[in-house]
This record gives C-alpha cells, structure tokens and sequence, in this order.
C-alpha cells in the first residue's frame, strides 16, 4: 500500500510532503521541548541565586536555629514555580572557611511533551549558586529621571516600583546599618534640594533676584532693567524659593567640589516645573527613601547632567553629609542614573549636544574616582540609542537598553543583586 502511495502521481507532490510532515513536526516538537528545558533550567538558576542571596546574610543563625533547609526550601519555592517542572529539591549547606558562604544546590525534572517518541520523557535540571559574605560597604546614589515624558507609557509607576524592590535589596544586602547608605536625586532641567534651605550658605541669589521681585516702576520685569532706568529693585523673600537650583558655573558643573564661595556655589532657580520630590542625601533610613520615591511626579524637560553632578555630590562632598569611613572595610561607590529621554535644557543650551559635552565630561570625572556608574535609557518612544549613556557608563555592561516601562522593574533587580557584593559563583 505504501508502494502504491508513494507512486501515486495523481496528487502531484502532496503525497510526498504528506509524508515528510512527520520528521519535519517531531524535530520542530523537539526543539520545543529542548527550549523548554532551557528557559526552565535559567530559571531555575535565578531562582537558586536569589535563595543564596536571600539566606545568607542570616544563614549562620538558620544554621544555629536548625531551620536552614525549610528556609531554603520555602524561599526557592516561591521563586521558582514551572508547570511542567516536578521534583524540585533544593540543598543548603553553610560553611565559614575563609569568610561565611552559603551552598545552595538544586535539582529539578523536566517533562517533555515530543520527546517522548524517541524514548526521552523527561529531562534533569540543576544549578548550584554559592553566596560569600566579605568586608565590602555600599554608598549608592539614585539619579532618577522625573521630567515630564515619565508620565508616559507607566514609565513613573514602573519607576517607583523598581526603586522600591532596589531598596529593598539594599536593605536586606545589610548586615549593620552602616554597611549600605542610598541618596536619591530626582531630576528634570534643574533638581530640588529643599526649599527649607533657602538660608544655607551654599545657595547663591544673584539669578534668582534677577527675576523674583518687583521694580519700583512695574513695566520692567528684571533687576538688570529696573536698574538700568534707575528705579528701584525690590528682591522677593528667599522664603518663597521652591527650593530648586540650575547647573554651577563651568567647570564647577562637571566637578564634585565643595562648595564654599563664587561660581562652587549652586544657583538658586524658580523653574516652574520644579521636582516634587528634593535630593536626599546618603542615608539607611529606608521608610525614609520609599517615601520619598512615593512622591516623585513627572514634569520639565531633560537635564541629566545636572542630576549626575548632584549624585556625585551626595556620595562624597558638602554641603551633603558623608557617613564616616571605618578603615576596617572596603567601599564600593555607585551611580546608578536612570533617564528616558535624551538631554534637551539646562543653564545655559537647549541642544542636546551642548548638554551632552558637559555631561561627558562629568561621566569622566566620576569614573576617574573610581565611582561606577550604571547609565538606563529607557526608550520607550523611539528616540535614538543614546552614545552618551553608553560611553558615560563604567563598562558596556553596565549601560541597560530598555524598551518598555516594565522592564526597569528586572533591570534594577539585576543591578540590585550586583551590588550586594555577594559572589554567586557557579
């Protein structure tokens, strides 16, 4: 009967792919169940690094309490939930031989669907991720986008949420309260750093005074005016300041120099899309920070140079406290800055490339003071991948291409379990 069909010319060559349609649809199965097992084997792997982490920093008490493999066991379960995945199993095992670390090992089975017709009917799966603890502190700064086109595409929301998980990692990468401090600056053309300071030594008026008051002759609307038909310039209260400032004179915008007299000094500015949320210097008070992200809004245009000089700023240099530093540890320094759109005014240029030389030159001083630097676009409309947050970041992998909103959610929990300083070796 075969014979018959295979000489069978009367369907011309319907027979013939009839007939290569099985090989051709169990290989396409297989694949299928190959590229299962794969996607199910990375996460599974995520989910035994994200135990480690989790455990480790208490796995010595679990140890003490005799409670670390149900710890470990209910932690990777409500990681790592597959369907098609049984027998999943887990292993802790805790040593201190040259520091604390944390074995977590796994194994898992996959069921295969097309495998089965070359007698494969499943498929092992298994990982083993290894948290060491060193004498490593973190001082991480946040320098978040705020301008007005997060308000597009659930990028704010998606923001706050990411930072708030970010956080959350931080908090719980600390042992002792001093071992993680964050700042937060929430950026658009200028940045807000508190309007409760407007008696500081450190704000300068002369561009505010300029256009906040009154002259004595009201057709003239600046003091420069005013007083140039000699009439009289009445300068507002520095009370009613909303607290934001623009850029420092150059080169003091490029630079984390303290700021004492002069052009160090930051220009006080009443730019009317003010962020709603000021800077926030190194702290480890954590309802302290998720409140502040809490408040965040979108609106103004683009300025990230400002914001990335601020955040040097805050990990380092007055008028922002710096936390001592205990000789007995190391410190790993972070920038992480997180923007949507590509630079469009600051102080002096409503260019891009004009912002994006000063901007340049900012990357390069941090990075020169061994402070890394995360650089995120997110590009949800469009825009040009942005050369200047490429080259701006420490390395090529430390710049995140985002093309949706919901994917600052995962890239701040990657570069969250980065800076825990937490060894996963495989």
């Amino acid at each position: 009967m075969l014979a018959r069909f295979l000489s069978n010319t009367r369907g011309g060559v319907a027979p013939m792919i009839a007939v290569a349609a099985l090989p051709i649809m169990t290989a396409v199965g297989i694949a299928v169940d190959y590229s299962r097992a794969n996607n199910a084997r990375t996460a599974f792997q995520i989910a035994l690094d994200s135990t480690a982490l989790a455990l480790s920093k208490d796995a010595a008490k679990a140890v003490e309490d005799g409670t670390l493999q149900s710890e470990a066991t209910k932690v990777f379960n409500s990681l790592f939930s597959h369907y098609d995945v049984t027998n999943a199993t887990v292993t802790p095992v805790y040593t201190t031989d040259n520091g604390s670390k944390l074995t977590i090992t796994g194994s898992a089975v996959v069921q295969t669907n097309f495998l089965g017709l070359i007698g494969v009917d499943h498929i092992d799966i298994g990982g083993t991720s290894v948290s060491a603890w060193g004498n490593t502190r973190l001082r991480v700064a946040l320098v978040l986008d705020n301008t007005g086109s997060m308000a597009d595409a659930n990028k704010i929301a998606a923001l706050k949420t990411a930072t708030h998980g970010l956080l959350t990692q931080l908090k719980n990468a600390a042992t002792n309260p001093e071992d993680v401090y964050v700042s937060m600056v929430p950026f658009v053309k200028d940045v807000n750093v508190g309007p409760s300071n407007y008696g500081a030594s450190w704000i300068r008026w002369d561009l505010w005074e300029e256009v906040n008051g009154h002259c004595s002759n009201n057709t003239y609307k600046n003091k420069t005016n005013c007083l140039s038909h000699g009439k009289v310039w009445t300068p507002n209260n520095h009370n009613t300041w909303n607290g934001c400032v623009t850029d420092r004179d150059q080169n003091y915008d490029t630079l984390n120099t303290a700021p004492g007299t002069g052009s160090t000094l930051y220009p006080a500015e009443q730019y009317a899309s003010c962020p709603a949320t000021p800077v926030k210097g190194l702290t480890n008070n954590w309802d302290s920070l998720n409140a502040a992200v809490d408040t965040m809004s979108p609106a103004g245009n683009t300025n990230q140079a400002i914001g990335l000089q601020l955040g040097w700023q805050t990990l380092t240099a007055s008028p922002y406290t710096i936390p001592p530093i205990d000789p007995n540890y190391q410190y790993t320094t972070v920038i992480i800055l997180l923007t949507d759109g590509l630079n469009t005014q600051d102080r002096w240029y409503s260019t891009a490339s004009s912002i994006d030389s000063r901007q340049q030159t900012t990357c390069n001083n941090i990075k020169a003071a061994n402070i890394t630097l995360y650089t995120v676009q997110v590009n949800t409309g469009g825009d040009p991948t942005s050369t200047l947050l490429q080259n701006c970041a420490t390395d090529p992998s430390k710049f995140f291409l985002l093309t949706s909103a919901d994917q600052m959610i995962t890239t701040f929990g990657q570069i969250g379990t980065a800076l825990t300083k937490l060894r996963l070796m495989m």
